[in-house]
């Protein structure tokens, strides 16, 4: 059965000259219904896109604290709620000597500034005034009102605050559900698994081992780079003689977690407070932060998130431009993880991609084996209890696949011995 679909007119009639024969396209039912699955995922998706944000964001928490937990369960004889709760009470507690230590800082350099304002923009209007391309500039400096810039500030950061307040609701809910996850990661599986079919179980666990290596990954190297900005700044506001370089250093390192935008973040507190201290070491504290930042951007951030995450330096690249284009600031935070994590399934769901070689007959066979030992495993097995076989099995995999081939003469003993 098909459905014809013509091109032309109803009652058919010669080709004239220079117009070719009557052509008709043949649609078979099952390419209308498959066209018909792929735009009502796409609505769906474009309905569920937050959701799937919470999702993420609570995978990549997952991935981030679990190993923390399972060490204190190893190592310290923790219960697994005992070790979620130390865990989150030590990053809490990260995070609030980070407030303590930037606000109160930032707050006094802040109202300093103001203080100062008046001055610093007498001293600005007598530079520009000595151009007489500046002077109008200089005049307008002169008689500005810092009172009504803060007015129009307040303004717009109500206008947004209710935006704030949903995005605020939605990170709750990922904290939430990463919790759920981590304290009990079984029954969290058993749900998981128990939604995808049973041969698909061993991929659907290579998957998730390599998520979070992939997080893990990804946030040593965020360490590594906040570290590097916030020693920098610490550094060179000491250089420069400049007060509170430890606040301005941590805080640094903090805003440095935002792609592309924590570098802006950082610059404009540091601007702040070089103003009293002289346009010169304005200008060069400023244009040595830049600087940095565009090390950073260009060369830091490829080359380790690149290693990391086993990424390019052109997808890192691109990758932080598309998502802090479509999502913004959340979507620069989560670009490398969902770009790596997205390549990474390709290769585990076995897609061969235009332009890449096959895979080889041995990594199917090893594939099938695998999947054909855990069907006979856990057959009649609840979900909960087939998922713990097949992430052994998906961690065995991936530990010989991860070890170095062995030697000739080493490879020709042990096929002997077999």
């Amino acid at each position: 059965m098909s459905a014809s679909v013509s091109i032309g007119p109803t009652a058919p009639a010669p080709p004239g000259p220079g117009k070719g024969p009557w052509r008709s396209i043949e649609i078979s039912p099952r390419t209308m219904l498959t066209a018909a699955a792929v735009i009502g995922g796409m609505w769906l998706l474009v309905r569920l896109w937050p959701v799937l944000l919470v999702v993420c964001v609570a995978l990549i928490l997952v991935g981030t604290l679990n190993p923390l937990v399972g060490a204190l369960q190893r190592r310290a004889d923790m219960g697994r709620g005992v070790a979620v709760a130390a865990v989150l009470l030590t990053v809490l507690a990260f995070l609030t000597g980070v407030v303590l230590v930037t606000v109160p800082a930032l707050w006094a350099e802040l109202s300093h500034f103001l203080h100062d304002l008046p001055q610093i923009q007498q001293r600005a209007a007598v530079l520009l005034e000595r151009s007489t391309l500046t002077v109008p500039l200089a005049e307008s400096i002169r008689h500005a009102d810092p009172g009504r810039l803060f007015l129009s500030t307040s303004r717009e950061a109500m206008a947004v605050s209710s935006e704030f307040g949903a995005k605020l609701g939605y990170t709750a809910t990922s904290v939430a559900l990463a919790v759920y996850m981590l304290i009990d990661p079984e029954r969290s599986q058993g749900a998981l698994y128990a939604i995808v079919p049973r041969q698909y179980h061993i991929r659907l666990a290579r998957v998730l081992l390599n998520l979070e290596t992939i997080v893990g990954g990804y946030m040593r190297g965020q360490v590594v780079t906040s570290a590097a900005i916030g020693f920098y700044v610490f550094a060179l506001l000491t250089i420069f003689r400049m007060p509170n370089a430890l606040a301005f250093g941590v805080f640094a390192a903090a805003a440095d977690v935002i792609p592309f935008v924590g570098g802006a973040i950082t610059l404009v507190p540091i601007a702040l407070a070089a103003f009293s201290h002289g346009t010169i070491v304005t200008v060069a504290l400023v244009g040595l932060v830049i600087l940095y930042q565009e090390f950073e951007n260009r060369v830091l951030v490829p080359r380790i998130y690149g290693r990391a995450l086993r990424l390019s330096a052109v997808a890192v690249t691109i990758a932080l431009l598309v998502g802090g284009q479509l999502l913004g600031m959340l979507g620069a935070l989560l670009a490398l993880p969902l770009a790596a994590g997205l390549r990474m399934v390709v290769e585990e769901l076995r897609v061969e991609l235009p332009g890449q070689p096959g895979e080889s007959a041995e990594m199917r066979a090893r594939d099938e084996r695998a999947e054909e030992a855990y069907e006979a495993l856990t057959a009649g097995a609840p979900a909960q209890e087939a998922a713990v076989v097949a992430v052994a099995i998906a961690d065995e995999i991936r530990r010989r696949s991860t070890e170095p081939p062995l030697p000739p003469h080493r490879a020709a003993q042990a096929a002997g011995a077999k």
